[in-house]
């Protein structure tokens, strides 16, 4: 046993490790958004191959939008045409229903103007109520004196139903029929010879239970019978499909168009193709393929139905059966009908069955039958194949994978994008098949479950990500800096040290004097005081994209052009050293410090600020435990002394030669030179008046000749016009530089009393 043990226990260790290994990999982030991409996709596959009706209307919804953007173009003069009892012919014939007597006028009429077969898109399931025998049934009821007399009368006429039968048989007529869910015995004559290739029709159609049917008598006289059902799967009120055949489970009919297709061309039958006819193989389950009526030839679905590509209603489709029936328009009506398939129906209002298209257009029921008739003559019909919903579940999986391992390799960034061109890709493939090829290949669910592939991997990555971040935070949250600890979430290699040269503007600002300030206020309310003050300079410098590299007290420190390129970066520092001072001013107009409450002596606050431009190093600057985003070279010790210089020269805002060479469009004013410590050259210096609209002023225009007029005084050393030119800007300056002339007249007293001295 204990040699035993001595074996297994090595084994069983290197068994718990080899464990130990795999489920680290396992609980990586990738692994957890593959395993997220293939549930997502076996669901999504899933529910594609289930197909609920929320993804079949989304589906049948962008193939109507494809109709509206390429209608069937009406071909030239089809044969088709629709008498339509409106209001006309309801005005000049009396309301509905019509006597039989008229309708057989009307089909003997029609029969006479040359068409070609009338299908009546009407059911005459009823006796005429004005048949001679209806009126003697009601006669033998009253007590008229003259009764008798009335029904030998009667007897004598026809019987109207009749009379529309023999009326049938002399013009060929296809009446229509209604299957229904109901349960009775009704049945419509069967008309039309069926042959058939492959699987048994009356097998694969769904039966139905009953049928609203004409009358006998007028069924026997027809040359043929055809349903005028739509299609039991549009939903929404959309006309998409009609059935083209239908079955009791024993017989089958034809619908109204292809019935009327039929006996216009004098066929005595159809030709049905089926799954296991030659050339055609079996696909797993029965379904029909196409029908043939004479020489024309109609895909089907699988269930018998065809779908329906229509155009626009056009006015020139529609004869008005009033104009039919009136004598003086014989000539121009035979011009209409002759050789025509011709449908009647109605529009009149109350009358007419309207229906909604993939158009958009409401067409009556008539309508719809005839545009199924055109597209079949034109053979400009739309087609889903048998393979497309094979076809689209592959490009489910096919585009949510390549998807999912562009998120993995490439980033959520550019698969998005990547997500975008499959969206692109599958509609434009989609529109190609529909309008050149007439199929019908469904763009949106493979789009969507591409995006519902990408957002659940792209989550599973964020969610990862996140909790990275919060481990960095919690491991080094309590001696990094936040900004620091923020970058170093997004970009852990900025935790190098050293940095790289770039062109900065460089800003200073202090507040003058802080010390007396400091002396009169508690510590609790110094720093309720910089905070007040530090706050929104501190949002004037990054409303203009500053970077702030330190509070020191009551000063800041800050750049521009670093992290991130600012082109403009000298003019941005220039305007938010000018949006400083308008918030000092403001602040001190509202007393925001109570200071002037407190009955301080002095209670207006004030700010210095220094400018400069040129070469720096920035970066992470300190050590390996501990260090900041700063800038460091001898543009910021510049900056630094030309704040401290515009004291000296009596304004708030100072700027460097290189800022006012880098800013041309802003109000700046020469300040003058000084020589600053360490430097082997003065350094000219500029005071900032105002932005652009400023220095576009006239105002500013004067105060700048005045300006350099006084400095050519000041050179000239003629003291008398450098006085009178100093008055005069004195009295052109606006507030915020009027120290500035101040400044200038002690300079040219100290240099009058240099000169006094020397003499």
């Amino acid at each position: 046993m204990r040699l035993l043990s001595r074996a297994v226990h090595p084994l069983l260790g290197r068994a718990a490790r080899g464990w130990v290994r795999l489920r680290r990999p396992l609980r990586g982030k990738y692994v957890r958004a593959v395993l997220a991409a293939l549930a997502t996709l076996i669901a999504l596959t899933a529910l594609r191959t289930y197909e609920p009706r929320i993804v079949t209307e989304t589906k049948e919804r962008a193939f109507d939008a494809y109709q509206r953007l390429k209608p069937r173009q009406p071909a030239e003069d089809l044969p088709v045409r629709i008498v339509d009892i409106d209001e006309a012919s309801l005005a000049a014939f009396g309301q509905w229903p019509w006597p039989r007597t008229r309708l057989a006028a009307l089909t003997k009429r029609l029969g006479e103007l040359g068409a070609g077969v009338v299908a009546y898109d009407i059911i005459f399931s009823e006796p005429d109520r004005t048949t001679p025998d209806r009126l003697i049934e009601d006669l033998a009821a009253s007590e008229l004196p003259d009764r008798d007399r009335a029904v030998a009368l009667l007897k004598s006429l026809p019987d109207h139903d009749a009379s529309f039968a023999a009326a049938m048989r002399q013009t060929p007529t296809v009446l229509g029929f209604a299957a229904t869910r109901r349960d009775n015995d009704t049945r419509p004559s069967v008309k039309t010879g069926l042959a058939f290739v492959g699987v048994t029709p009356a097998n694969v159609l769904p039966p139905f239970r009953g049928a609203v049917s004409n009358l006998r008598l007028l069924d026997e006289a027809a040359a043929g019978v055809g349903a005028i059902n739509l299609s039991a799967r549009d939903r929404g009120g959309v006309v998409r499909r009609l059935p083209m055949l239908m079955s009791d489970g024993a017989r089958v009919y034809p619908s109204l168009a292809a019935e009327a297709l039929r006996v216009a061309q004098g066929q005595k039958g159809v030709i049905v193709r089926g799954t296991g006819a030659s050339g055609d193989d079996a696909t797993g389950h029965d379904a029909l393929v196409d029908m043939r009526v004479g020489q024309f030839k109609l895909p089907l679905t699988d269930d018998g139905e065809a779908w329906l590509y229509v155009d626009r209603d056009h006015p020139d489709r529609y004869v008005s059966a009033k104009d039919v029936l009136d004598p003086s328009q014989t000539e121009r009506m035979r011009d209409r009908l002759e050789g025509t398939i011709v449908l009647v129906g109605t529009t009149a209002s109350g009358l007419s069955d309207a229906r909604a298209t993939p158009i958009g257009q409401v067409m009556p029921g008539v309508a719809i039958q005839a545009q199924m008739i055109e597209q079949i003559v034109a053979q400009d019909f739309l087609e889903r194949p048998d393979w497309a919903s094979g076809f689209e579940i592959v490009m489910t999986l096919l585009l949510g994978s390549l998807v999912a391992a562009l998120v993995l390799i490439a980033g959520a960034r550019f698969s998005l994008i990547a997500c975008a061109v499959v969206f692109v890709g599958a509609i434009g493939g989609s529109w190609i098949a529909f309008s050149q090829f007439r199929l019908l290949i469904d763009p949106v669910y493979p789009s969507l479950a591409t995006l519902l592939t990408y957002i659940a991997v792209e989550r599973v990555l964020h969610t990862a990500s996140d909790r990275e971040k919060r481990f960095v935070r919690q491991a080094f949250g309590q001696y990094l800096a936040p900004d620091l600890l923020a970058r170093l979430e997004r970009m852990p290699d900025g935790l190098r040290l050293g940095g790289e040269q770039r062109e900065l503007s460089v800003m200073f600002m202090d507040v003058r004097g802080f010390t007396p300030i400091s002396e009169a206020l508690s510590a609790t309310e110094l720093v309720d005081f910089v905070n007040t003050l530090l706050s929104p300079l501190s949002d004037a410098i990054q409303d203009e994209l500053g970077t702030i590299d330190k509070y020191i007290g009551d000063s800041i420190m800050a750049f521009w052009n670093a992290p991130v390129d600012v082109p403009d970066h000298a003019a941005r520092a220039c305007r938010a050293a000018l949006k400083m001072r308008a918030v000092v001013e403001r602040l001190n107009d509202a007393d925001a410090f109570g200071f002037a409450a407190r009955g301080v002596a002095d209670p207006v606050v004030r700010i210095g600020v220094g400018l400069n431009t040129g070469v720096a190093c920035v970066g992470n600057m300190g050590s390996a435990r501990r260090f900041n985003y700063s800038a460091m070279g001898d543009v910021v010790n510049v900056a630094a002394r030309i704040e401290s210089a515009s004291k000296e020269f009596g304004t708030d805002l100072l700027v460097s030669e290189e800022v006012a060479r880098a800013a041309p469009t802003l109000a700046l004013l020469e300040a003058g030179e000084i020589r600053l410590k360490g430097k082997s050259r003065p350094t000219r210096l500029y005071a900032l008046v105002g932005d652009e609209a400023v220095a576009a002023s006239e105002r500013f225009a004067e105060l700048q000749r005045l300006h350099r007029g006084l400095f050519e005084a000041l050179a000239a050393g003629d003291q008398d016009r450098a006085a009178a030119m100093l008055a005069a800007c004195r009295a052109a300056a606006p507030q915020a530089v009027a120290g500035l002339y101040d400044s200038f007249a002690r300079r040219a007293e100290m240099r009058a009393a240099d000169a006094y001295s020397a003499a």
